[in-house]
C-alpha cells in the first residue's frame, strides 16, 4: 500500500502531462509561433485527460508568455501559440518586468540598442559567406502568419513581438535572446496599451507588416546600415504614434 502511494506521488498530474506534451511539441519543431493548438477537446481526447486539465495547462503556458487565449468561436478562437519555451534567465526577467513595471520609456530604448546591434549583426552575417549566413525561416513564419486577417490587434502584437525575438534567436547570441524573451511581455504590453490611441488599426498594421519585410529584406542584402535603420525607425515609429509626445530620435 505505502509502495502505491509512493508511485501516486510521484506520478506527474494531469495538467502537467499535458503541458509537457505541448512543450515536447514546441522543443521538436511539430508545433510553431504562428500555429494554433487543437482545441481543449482534442486535446483531451488525444491525451486522455480531463478538459479541466488542458485548461490548467493552458494558463500555465499563458502565463510563461508562450501562447495567447481567445474566447468564443470561429477561425479566432482558442490558443495560438506565440513563442517557445526559453531558460531561467528570460523567466526571471518576464517576472522581474512584471513586478517593477519598467518604464516604457526604458524598454524602447533598451529594445533600440539590442535590436538595432541584432539586425546589423545578422546583415554582417549574411555578408561574410553563405555557411554564416542566419537562418530567418522563423522570422519569416511569423511574418506570415501576421498576414492573415483574422487576427485580432492582441494576438497581431504577440506575433509582432515574437518576431523581434526570432531575429534574436536568430543572432545565436544567448545574452541577448535572454534578455529579448525577458522583455517580450513588456514589449506586447506597452504595444497594446497603446493600440488604442491609433486611428486607423489596419492601416498601422500593414505598415508594421511591411517595415517586417523590409527589414528581412537589408539583412538578406547584407545592408547593415539599412538593416539597423529600418528596426530603429520601425520600433521608435510604432511608440512615436502611441506616444505623441515622447521623441526617441
Amino acid at each position: 500500500m505505502g509502495d502505491e502511494a509512493s508511485a501516486r506521488s510521484i506520478e506527474p498530474r494531469a495538467w502537467q502531462a499535458v503541458l509537457e506534451h505541448i512543450e515536447h511539441t514546441l522543443l521538436d519543431g511539430e508545433l510553431a509561433p504562428g500555429d494554433r493548438l487543437p482545441g481543449e477537446r482534442q486535446l483531451a481526447a488525444d491525451l486522455g485527460v480531463g478538459r479541466s486539465s488542458v485548461r490548467e495547462a493552458l494558463r500555465v503556458l499563458e502565463v510563461l508568455g508562450l501562447i495567447r487565449t481567445h474566447a468564443g468561436s470561429g477561425p479566432t478562437a482558442g490558443a495560438i501559440i506565440i513563442a517557445t519555451p526559453g531558460g531561467g534567465m528570460s523567466a526571471l526577467m518576464r517576472l522581474q518586468v512584471a513586478a517593477s513595471g519598467f518604464p516604457v520609456g526604458d524598454i524602447v530604448s533598451t529594445r533600440l540598442l539590442l535590436e538595432t546591434h541584432v539586425a546589423a549583426d545578422l546583415a554582417e552575417s549574411t555578408k561574410r559567406d553563405a555557411a554564416s549566413a542566419p537562418d530567418l525561416t522563423a522570422a519569416e513564419r511569423l511574418l506570415d502568419a501576421m498576414d492573415d486577417p483574422a487576427l485580432d490587434p492582441a494576438e497581431f502584437l504577440a506575433l509582432d513581438a515574437a518576431f523581434h525575438l526570432a531575429l534574436a534567436e536568430a543572432s545565436g547570441n544567448q545574452v541577448v535572446t535572454a534578455t529579448m524573451a525577458g522583455l517580450r511581455s513588456g514589449i506586447e504590453g506597452y504595444a497594446l496599451a497603446g493600440q488604442g490611441r491609433i486611428a486607423d488599426w489596419p492601416a498601422t498594421s500593414a505598415r508594421l507588416r511591411a517595415e517586417h519585410r523590409g527589414v528581412l529584406e537589408a539583412i538578406r542584402a547584407a545592408d547593415a546600415t539599412a538593416a539597423r535603420t529600418r528596426i530603429h525607425d520601425h520600433i521608435s515609429g510604432y511608440y512615436a504614434e502611441i506616444s505623441p509626445d515622447t521623441d526617441l530620435t
